[in-house]
C-alpha cells in the first residue's frame, strides 16, 4: 500500500494544524501571564510609592516629636532659671517661672501621644513594604513563567508550557498574598 501524494499533503497539513492549535494555547497562556505580570508590576510600583510616602509621614511625625521634646526641655530650663531669679523675691519672675513650668509639663505630656502616632505610622510602612515584597515576588515569578512558556514555541516541548504555567500560578498566589498582609 502506497500513499498518494495528495494524501501525504493532507496528513502534513493536519499535523501542522494540530501543532498550531497546541501553540495557540501556549500563546494564549503567554498573553494571559503577560497581562497578569503587567497588573502585578503596577500594583507593586504603587505599593512601593505608598511605602515611601508613609516613610515621609513617619519622618515628619518623629521630627514633630523631637521639636516638642526640645520645646519642653527649653521651657523647663527657662522656668528653672526664672525660679532662681524669683528666689530673690521678685513675684513677677515667679509667675513667669510657673507659666514656663506649666508649658513644659504640657509639652512633655504630649510626647507620649506623638511617639505613639509615629510608631503607628512606622507599622503602616512595614505593612506597605511587606505588600510590595509580595508583589515583587509575584512579578518575578510571572516573568519566569512567561519566559519558560515561550521556550515551548522554540522547542515544541509541552513540559516547558506546564512549567511556565506552574511558575505563573505560583506568581499569582504570591501577588495575591499581598492583599492579606496586615
Amino acid at each position: 500500500m502506497t500513499m498518494e501524494a495528495h494524501e501525504i499533503n493532507e496528513l502534513e497539513e493536519q499535523q501542522e494544524k494540530g501543532g498550531e492549535s497546541g501553540l495557540k494555547a501556549v500563546s494564549f497562556t503567554m498573553s494571559l501571564l503577560a497581562v497578569l505580570l503587567a497588573m502585578t508590576t503596577v500594583l507593586g510600583h504603587r505599593t512601593h510609592t505608598e511605602a515611601v510616602l508613609q516613610q515621609n509621614r513617619v519622618s515628619d511625625e518623629w521630627n514633630f516629636y523631637q521639636a516638642k521634646k526640645i520645646r519642653a526641655t527649653d521651657a523647663r530650663v527657662a522656668g528653672d532659671m526664672i525660679v532662681a531669679l524669683a528666689q530673690s523675691g521678685n513675684a513677677a519672675a515667679q509667675k513667669v517661672a510657673d507659666a514656663e513650668h506649666a508649658y513644659a509639663a504640657k509639652e512633655s505630656s504630649d510626647l507620649a501621644e506623638e511617639q505613639e502616632k509615629a510608631k503607628d505610622l512606622e507599622h503602616e510602612v512595614d505593612i506597605a513594604e511587606k505588600k510590595a515584597g509580595r508583589f515583587d515576588l509575584g512579578e518575578a515569578l510571572l516573568q519566569i513563567g512567561v519566559i519558560v512558556t515561550s521556550i515551548t514555541l522554540l522547542t515544541r516541548r509541552k513540559y516547558y508550557w506546564h512549567l511556565g504555567m506552574f511558575f505563573g500560578a505560583v506568581g499569582i498566589v504570591a501577588a495575591a498574598l499581598a492583599f492579606f498582609v496586615r
